[in-house]
């Protein structure tokens, strides 16, 4: 039996872990020919499927292994019997989902055996930007290293690169991006400002080492910076040691000494918020069409139904013959019940165009209950089935109207504008959840002038497009519910009572709404059972301009994971970077990741609620009261403790958002000093500690009254000394 008779099994249960886990087990030539063949079947799967890292990434490079599986794909590349370009893409865009270092590994060693040209680098130059910040060290470097043979990067790039590098906690990364500076301020043709806010993330590097350094590269460039920039490196003069400091205040000026409340602490500016993303690229080509969607990979769905329905008005034939690849295995949809997975649906609409005669298959009665998933999962599917019930109609559109135009998941207003107007020239039957998914993919803003554009459009849909773009968009109304069981707790200061509490999201439409609005906005459902929480990572995309509704249909799998998805930190950065008020959903969201950071940074600061707490506060956007109300309750009715978010939002305000901390310390004071009956411990006095610091860090002024009313009992506990310490600095 050949190696890929061997390995056709598991090919045709789409299984990409099994493959790799089957080919490992092959001599040498009997992989090179698995992975030739693979290059037609299963080979953009590779790079999407999840586990399939994890299962190669023994797979040894240096000295590189013959027949391994680097090795054979890249020998196959080299005599052009697999596209280079589908091995870059491939790991680029591995590298961009992200996931730990042992899983990326594989990918790494691949990308690097491809040797990308110079061109190559250039062409995926911003890809390779966006790894910068957070991505594992390995993968970070890799990026640095080809991003740096270019000589042609836009001076803001090189700006942000740095600002990422240097934000980092790994020394070595720190180390590359301090000579990279220091080449990049020689290069500058007029001033060294854009790097003046890179060069002082480094005065907060750990090792003195890297702090010298950058003291060195200060003093070495002081002449290239003008006042401004001499600015920003005097507010961080206080993340030096005062040695180092005052070497730069004779150049610079300023203060190294702090007074008694700010422990040294000196503000550093905000960083930048991240330039928009590139687009929403489609499918170009109907040969590029490929499997059908990842159930992990929202954008590469996307793509792949846009493909598919334009495809079928473009070509069907030759779209016949590429689905054909796919569809060649025995189908299991007759005897399924349901279809709760988006790549069923992609399966009976592929099987629809290759075998029309033989496969007709249902539709509607085929979607699950409301009961059993939850409602961006229902949304999801009923889009695809409408999809399928339009093409064996007949009646399907040669276009999509919500396919998004922007990696957020939003639609430009104009881009829908002129797909209405091609619907109503061409007579083309609009798609009920299609309309409703582009209505709600558009941003909060629209200009006046396209507003205007959308109301000539003469269908009911393009009425419908209209109102919605001149200010009829549904303003849902909406709240956390904190409860024990079924019993709602009666305020903000009533503990637990030793209960673990259940999270309930209230959503309510003010008029109702028809039935894809009424799922999405309004109650839904607080169950965290068997098949809810279905495609979660995907739900912003479906609601990018409404924030809150997301982060409230994601509480029931907030606190407690066992058999249910779990919310991970891609989750709050979505939200982060959405549309719409944040309230109390997002603020939980956001003080959940600042309580819970060991899970997901390994104990290393700044963690991923310290990252989008920063990075909301530079764009203007943070519910700072209401986060800091959040964090109190999560102290009060959870399992969390008060060191959590000491740690995390000194980490914050020392990345340039003291201002935003203090704001989120007095809505977290209102709820966590102890109330009316309530004994102070400890825990009260180290909060009243901290809010001292944070009250100084940012020159905080004004009486609070939860402060005020403590401050003003008699006493000398350590509790009510520190309360009249705090309300003697705010007034």
């Amino acid at each position: 039996m050949s190696a890929w008779e061997i390995v056709e099994e598991a090919i045709a249960t789409r299984d990409a872990v099994k493959v790799a886990e089957i080919v490992l087990g092959l001599d040498d030539q009997g992989r090179k020919e698995v992975a030739q063949r693979l290059s037609g079947h299963l080979l953009p799967l590779i790079f999407e499927a999840e586990g399939v890292g994890r299962a190669l990434q023994g797979e040894w490079v240096d000295p590189l292994s013959q027949g391994s599986w680097p090795a054979s794909l890249a020998e196959l590349q080299r005599e052009g019997l697999i596209d280079r370009e589908l091995l870059l893409d491939g790991c680029v865009r591995r590298f961009l989902r992200g996931g730990q270092a042992g899983d990326l590994r594989f990918f790494a060693r691949l990308h690097e055996l491809v040797e990308p040209a110079h061109a190559e680098v250039e062409a995926r130059a911003r890809d390779y930007l966006r790894l910068l910040p957070a991505a594992p060290a390995a993968v970070a470097e890799l990026a640095l290293r080809h991003l740096r043979r270019l000589g042609t990067l836009d001076p803001a790039d090189v700006a942000e690169a740095l600002q990422a590098l240097l934000f980092r906690p790994e020394r070595k990364l720190v180390s590359i991006g301090l000579s990279w500076l220091d080449q990049a301020v020689r290069d500058a043709a007029d001033d060294a400002d854009d790097y003046a806010l890179a060069l002082a993330y480094a005065f907060a590097c750990d090792a003195p080492d890297v702090q010298e350094r950058a003291v060195r590269l200060a003093l070495k460039h002081s002449a290239r910076f003008t006042p401004a920039g001499a600015e920003v490196i005097r507010d961080a003069l206080g993340l030096l040691p005062p040695d180092l400091g005052e070497h730069l205040v004779a150049v610079f000026g300023g203060e190294v000494a702090a007074d008694e409340d700010d422990d040294g602490f000196v503000p550093v500016p905000l960083p930048g918020t991240p330039q928009e993303d590139a687009g929403f690229p489609l499918i170009g080509d109907i040969r590029e069409l490929g499997a059908f969607p990842e159930r992990e990979d929202w954008q590469g769905a996307e793509r792949w139904l846009a493909g598919f329905v334009r495809f079928c008005t473009d070509d069907r034939d030759l779209l016949r013959s590429v689905l054909a690849r796919w569809t060649s295995w025995p189908t299991r949809l007759d005897v399924q019940p349901e279809w709760r997975f988006l790549d069923q649906w992609s399966e009976a609409m592929a099987r629809q165009i290759v075998t029309p005669e033989t496969w007709l298959g249902r539709s509607s009665s085929l979607l699950p209950s409301p009961v059993r998933v939850s409602p961006p999962h229902l949304f999801l599917l009923r889009r695809w089935a409408e999809v399928h019930a339009a093409l064996r109609a007949g009646t399907l559109p040669p276009y999509l109207l919500a396919t998004p135009t922007s990696g957020t998941g939003h639609l430009d207003p104009g881009v829908l504008v002129d797909r209405l107007d091609g619907y109503e020239r061409t007579g083309a039957k609009v798609m009920d959840a299609d309309l409703w998914q582009a209505l709600l993919r558009l941003p909060r803003s629209v200009a006046p002038e396209v507003a205007a554009r959308a109301g000539r459009l003469t269908s009911a849909a393009g009425a419908t497009a209209a109102r919605w773009m001149s200010g009829g968009r549904p303003a849902p109304v909406t709240a956390v519910e904190w409860t024990r069981g079924s019993t709602p707790y009666a305020g903000d200061r009533e503990p637990s009572g030793g209960e673990h509490p259940d999270l309930v999201p209230r959503i309510a439409l003010p008029y109702g709404g028809s039935g894809p609005l009424r799922d999405l906005l309004d109650d839904p459902s607080a169950s965290r059972r068997d098949g809810h929480g279905g495609y979660l990572p995907w739900w912003p995309a479906v609601l990018p301009s409404d924030r809150e509704a997301v982060a409230l249909h994601c509480l029931p799998f907030l606190l407690y994971h066992w058999n249910a998805p779990e919310v991970e930190p891609g989750m709050l950065w979505a939200l982060a970077r959405a549309d719409g008020p944040a309230g109390e959903g997002v603020a939980l969201l956001l003080a959940y990741f600042l309580v819970e950071r060991d899970s997901w940074s390994g104990g290393k600061q700044p963690n991923e609620g310290v990252r989008v707490l920063v990075e909301m506060a530079g764009r203007g956007d943070l519910p700072a009261a209401e986060v800091g109300r959040q964090l109190a309750l999560l102290l009060r009715r959870t399992w969390y403790k008060l060191s959590a978010v000491v740690e995390s939002l000194e980490s914050a305000a020392r990345h340039g958002a003291h201002l935003e901390v203090w704001e989120v310390v007095a809505g977290f004071l209102e709820v966590y000093l102890p109330g009316p009956g309530e004994r102070p411990r400890t825990a009260h006095t180290q909060a009243l500690g901290f809010a001292v610091r944070a009250a100084s860090w940012a020159g905080a002024r004004g009486e609070l009254p939860c402060v005020a009313e403590i401050a003003r009992r008699k006493g000398s506990s350590g509790f009510a000394r520190e309360a009249r310490r705090l309300h003697a600095r705010l007034t």
